[in-house]
């Protein structure tokens, strides 16, 4: 068994996948260590949407929009929808993590805070059972058609998608500041 320090030191964002299915009691253990996250008045603001097929069709379709319209050529721009659609759709496993937006703006920053947590808690013990995951957050999260496509009410905010699956290859750690560099210890 992977040791926690373990799976922090091995823990990569992982960028292809083998076309191994997830097994969805592998992924409901992983969710049930998410929600072990802390968790600052116990709102427990986080809900999880597992893609199937027309949601992460969805993603797809909305990211490479979002990609292709940094292109000018059209024939480029097409492409460039397609790679990143046929890319998507090749992710064994895709949780979207969402959270309810609560009033008190203090409130909203801690339970983002608890979302990260878990989606750090869901990573990690994919490392443990030899998956790996890829953290993706970004604007499209916020696209109105994805949104609607993921039935995600103006109460909720996407905070992320986590990867799941086997990891075609594992990539090699990069060169971390050590935390004394960025440390003050203050009396």
């Amino acid at each position: 068994m992977v040791s926690v320090s373990e799976a922090i030191r091995t823990r990569r964002s992982i960028k292809s996948f083998t076309d191994r299915p997830v097994a969805r009691d592998a992924l409901a253990s992983l969710l049930d260590l998410a929600v072990l996250a802390p968790n600052h008045r116990m709102t427990e603001p986080w809900s999880f949407l597992v893609l199937g097929a027309v949601a992460k069709r969805a993603y797809g379709v909305a990211l490479g929009r979002r990609k292709a319209a940094k292109v000018t050529d059209e024939t480029a721009a097409a492409a460039v929808r397609e790679k990143v659609l046929r890319e998507r759709m090749a992710v064994p496993c895709m949780v979207a993590v969402t959270m309810r937006l609560d009033a008190n703006p203090e409130v909203r920053e801690e339970d983002y805070a608890s979302c990260f947590m878990a989606i750090q808690n869901l990573c990690l013990a994919a490392v443990e059972r030899g998956l790996g995951t890829h953290v993706k957050t970004g604007a499209v999260l916020q696209e109105p058609d994805l949104r609607a496509a993921w039935g995600v009410d103006d109460g909720a905010r996407v905070v992320a998608v986590v990867y799941v699956g086997e990891p075609a290859e594992q990539p090699s750690s990069r060169e971390r500041r050590p935390a004394a560099d960025c440390t003050r210890w203050l009396d």
